[in-house]
């Protein structure tokens, strides 16, 4: 049984209360892993750690080519322990192991991107009035906070702990309690680089013991949280005390247009991996289909057939759907399609638990199709988080436009047909951070401002747009005659 420490100024401690938690494999439910049970003081201990190294003279002395290289090598170091890296977060997770491949492959281009980035990150002139030279500089913020979620734990820790070291900041990651392995593994990975004691540091511990007292710390400068509304809006009040910036990366209820000029083979097949892709457990994964009325049967015909087809099992055998994560998150989903009965819906495929032999102690759902709902209804309008699809039928764009809006979301929305004027306008009209036109993901998207509308959250990570998160303008004029 592996156990699991905090990384705090570079060197592997227990959490101060000896406690432990349990780590559970999504795929049998059982037992792998302990890992420590932080509270505050653990949590003051990395901070302080973050915030004296940030302050440091050899973290200051690095030059910012210097962080690059750095980063660059993370990618490296990435790659070359990519098939262990994957085979920890499948066992941590549930998910495919090609997608936790994926998963991998993403991280190490995050270290690459960022990498690049590190000695770009410039300011500018502004002209003023003859005799004065004003200019900007953007500075690193100093201690940031990242908040880890149990879905993509390797993606999100790279995608934030690179940008905020390419920009000179230090680190103290949470992630979360059911998913620890591949950040511990990420530690690891930093302590083979020149990278100083204290810039990174990894705290473990349950979100309302250790993530509550990280987002609260006075000596944190700034927190990137991926998550749900409600604990979104908890690290958001209590950033506030301290008048500390937040990135919020929350929910989604993301939705597919379908016209019916579109390519229906091609939309139907991205409609299909947008909701089955982790087992449906996404924040941007296309919960709600949206179908003109003219195709709507012809284009469900399609999607149900590849639906049908879909193989679940544990992610070591790389089936096309994985387990839900745990029996919590199960039981929410069993909730849900409760309310599908009450609101007058109907269940084209699915709906329910599907046994799979040997892994009796996993949580294995069945791929979803619901009609029939109204677009108030329940389902229809909150987070499932699992491989649950919703259908609806529009006559016309303003119709379609307007069900696209109807939720409190606003995160992804893909878009499918051929007449790129109708796409236009729809994308300029909807309410979402991202809009795929004729595809859905793109690859990933690591040079993509990703973010959200409404209760998505705000601010944005990927991209060279995260690099202002983890950084703050100074203007400087100065008189030269």
């Amino acid at each position: 049984m592996k156990i699991l420490r905090n990384y705090v100024n570079g060197k592997w401690i227990d959490a101060s209360g000896g406690e432990r938690i349990n780590v559970y494999s999504p795929s049998s439910g059982e037992r792998i892993a302990f890992s420590p049970r932080s509270h505050d003081e653990d949590v003051d201990l990395a901070v302080n750690a973050a915030s004296e190294a940030f302050e440091g003279k050899e973290w200051q002395a690095f030059k910012p080519h210097e962080r690059g290289a750095l980063l660059f090598e993370m990618a490296g170091i990435i790659r070359a322990s990519a098939d262990e890296l994957a085979n920890l977060e499948t066992l941590d997770t549930g998910k495919p192991i090609s997608q936790a491949r994926s998963d991998v492959e993403a991280a190490a281009r995050y270290f690459e991107y960022y990498a690049g980035a590190a000695d770009k990150v410039l300011g500018e002139t502004i002209p003023v009035e003859p005799g004065i030279l004003d200019y900007t500089m953007r500075e690193p913020v100093g201690v940031t906070a990242h908040i880890i979620p149990w879905n993509y734990p390797i993606q999100v820790a790279s995608r934030s702990c690179a940008a905020a070291i390419a920009t000179g900041n230090t680190v103290v990651m949470k992630p979360a309690e059911n998913t620890p392995l591949t950040a511990v593994k990420l530690a690891e990975m930093f302590e083979q680089t020149s990278l100083p004691p204290g810039v990174f540091n990894l705290v473990m511990g349950y979100g309302a013991e250790a993530g509550a007292a990280l987002s609260a710390h006075p000596t944190v400068n700034h927190i990137t949280f991926t998550g749900s509304v409600e604990t979104g809006s908890a690290v958001m009040m209590a950033a506030a005390r301290n008048i500390v910036p937040v990135t919020l990366e929350l929910g989604g209820k993301s939705p597919n247009l379908v016209f019916a000029d579109c390519d229906q083979e091609l939309a139907a097949d991205w409609v299909v991996k947008s909701i089955l892709q982790n087992a449906g457990q996404t924040c941007s994964a296309g919960s709600r289909l949206l179908v003109e009325a003219s195709v709507k049967d012809v284009f469900l015909k399609k999607v149900l057939k590849r639906m049908e087809k879909a193989v679940i099992g544990p992610g070591e055998r790389d089936p096309d759907i994985g387990p839900i994560l745990n029996g919590k998150q199960f039981e929410r989903i069993e909730e849900f399609m409760k309310a599908v009965h009450d609101e007058g819906g109907s269940f084209l495929l699915g709906g329910a638990r599907k046994p799979v032999e040997g892994y009796e102690g996993g949580y294995y759902f069945q791929p979803t199709v619901i009609d029939g709902l109204g677009p108030a209804s329940k389902v229809a309008r909150e987070e499932v988080f699992g491989p649950v699809l919703s259908v609806f039928s529009f006559e016309t764009e303003e119709e379609a436009i307007r069900m696209a809006n109807s939720t409190e979301y606003g995160l992804v929305t893909g878009i499918w047909t051929k007449d790129i004027a109708r796409a236009h306008k729809v994308a300029e009209k909807v309410k979402a951070g991202q809009i795929f036109i004729n595809n859905y993901g793109a690859g990933g998207g690591i040079q993509m401002p990703f973010g959200g509308y409404k209760k998505s959250g705000f601010g944005r990570e990927k991209g060279l747009e995260a690099l202002r998160n983890y950084t703050q303008l100074k203007n400087v004029a100065v008189r030269v005659y």
